[in-house]
């Protein structure tokens, strides 16, 4: 597949030139909308940064990498391995999607590795699909899902674009019923479908198929441990010093328990994630240079947020301006009624993920649209961008975009896990349709 750089540049001259021959916008009008929407989204471009980033560091921490190879003894057979991968990176995606992203991928590989310690026949490729179904599922109906805590937070894009008038509470969003019964409902089927994907276990083909000796026995160079203050010059002992560290840490976390003592689940935007997440990593790291060396390892996944941003901002400046974004809306009105939205909503924003493979570039592009039409159909705003968000989750499972980072940790190629990728999002089809024309909100 073409890379999603190129996706976002040959979108920018699809939505060009549709502005000139749909709209009657002249050519350097269109341009003008491009310029002006170019850097209109960078406060939410940093905020995806700091989503990834802090998700990346936390994952890497060595206590929670422990964590993880005790939880790799429980299963004893490897569609209980599979199940256990899957439920848990569907979990800790609703969480925090950075964090699932990688530490997804850091489970399957220690369960594949434990796998073969233990003699259990588990199919690797399979068990890297289930690493990677918290980003191909559940992680937009979540703590850090762009959508529901763009809306969220005060002075919101959408808001300056006269989209909506207020704030749209994460009471409505993520923390609805409708949207938790989604979440449980999905965790579930899925479960069940990775548990009778798993090939029998004649059929299974073990990590070391795909990886050599030598890359398994790669050490773990994640840790943490102090250097000998004795050899440390004096700025070096303030640089790793656990008190000052700490001491912020923890003062951060306790102001957002504050937060939500005192304001309840309406604190919840996207500063908010970013600000627990990054003090909550900088309370269990505690030493500063150790903290700032991690997030120097995450700055290059998010090289691709940092790039893209300002094209999908561009994009949806030219779409506003040329009014294309009317005319978008306008159709999805036209082929929905209150009953299909939901199901209209989830297969628009499941396309339009393909070429835009960011939630939150996505949501740039789409949202105004997806919100404009709930709008006119009567549909609550929560509503319509909860189904929209289950669409921009579902085709990552084809879109290999965010699967870079698993690809890397688990040493699989693409090619090898996404057959059983494209199982998964054909097998979920049926059961997110039904679910969205039946569930009430």
């Amino acid at each position: 597949m073409p890379s999603p750089f190129l996706f976002a540049i040959i979108l920018s001259y699809v939505v060009f030139f549709a502005g000139i021959v749909v709209e009657g916008a002249g050519v350097g009008d269109m341009v003008s909308y491009w310029f002006d929407g170019f850097w209109a989204f960078l406060e939410f471009a940093m905020q995806m940064v700091l989503i990834l980033m802090t998700g990346f560091v936390i994952a890497y921490h060595p206590r929670v990498n422990d964590g993880i190879k005790r939880l790799t003894q429980v299963p004893s057979t490897g569609r209980q391995a599979v199940v256990m991968v899957g439920v848990f990176s569907m979990a800790i995606a609703w969480i925090h999607w950075g964090f699932s992203l990688i530490l997804g991928a850091i489970f399957a590989r220690e369960m594949g590795e434990t796998a073969v310690e233990n003699d259990i026949d588990v199919h690797y490729p399979l068990l890297c699909v289930a690493g990677y179904m918290g980003l191909g599922l559940t992680w937009h109906w979540g703590l850090s899902g762009s959508a529901p805590l763009l809306l969220a937070t005060e002075g919101n894009e959408f808001i300056e674009l006269g989209v909506i008038d207020s704030i749209v509470s994460t009471t409505q969003t993520i923390f609805n019923p409708y949207a938790l019964i989604l979440t449980s409902l999905s965790i579930v089927y899925a479960a069940v479908m990775l548990f009778f994907l798993s090939p029998a276990p004649q059929r299974s083909r073990s990590i070391r198929d795909y990886l050599s000796a030598e890359e398994l026995d790669e050490e773990d160079d994640t840790s943490d441990e102090d250097v000998d203050s004795d050899a440390q010059t004096p700025a070096e002992r303030i640089d790793n010093s656990r008190i000052l560290g700490g001491v912020i840490g923890l003062t951060g976390v306790i102001y957002v328990a504050y937060l939500f003592a005192t304001q309840g689940l309406d604190a919840l935007n996207l500063n908010v994630v970013n600000f627990g997440f990054l003090f909550i990593g900088l309370a269990i790291y505690t030493q500063p240079a150790v903290y700032r060396a991690r997030f120097g390892e995450a700055a290059t996944a998010a090289a691709g947020i940092i790039l893209l941003f300002p094209f999908f901002a561009g994009i949806q400046g030219m779409m506003n301006a040329s009014g294309l974004s009317t005319r978008l809306a306008e159709t999805l009105l036209s082929v929905s009624t209150p009953e299909t939205f939901p199901v209209i909503a989830w297969v628009t924003g499941s396309i339009v993920n393909l070429f835009v493979p960011s939630g939150g570039g996505e949501w740039i592009v789409l949202g105004p649209s997806v919100i404009q039409a709930a709008q006119e159909l009567g549909i609550p705003v929560g509503q319509a961008t909860i189904a929209y968000a289950v669409g921009d989750a579902h085709t990552n499972l084809l879109n290999p975009f965010w699967a870079i980072p698993l690809l890397a940790i688990t040493g699989l190629k693409a090619r090898e896990m996404f057959g059983y990728a494209v199982a998964m999002l054909l097998l979920l089809i049926p059961f997110l349709t039904i679910v969205l024309l039946v569930l009430p909100y």
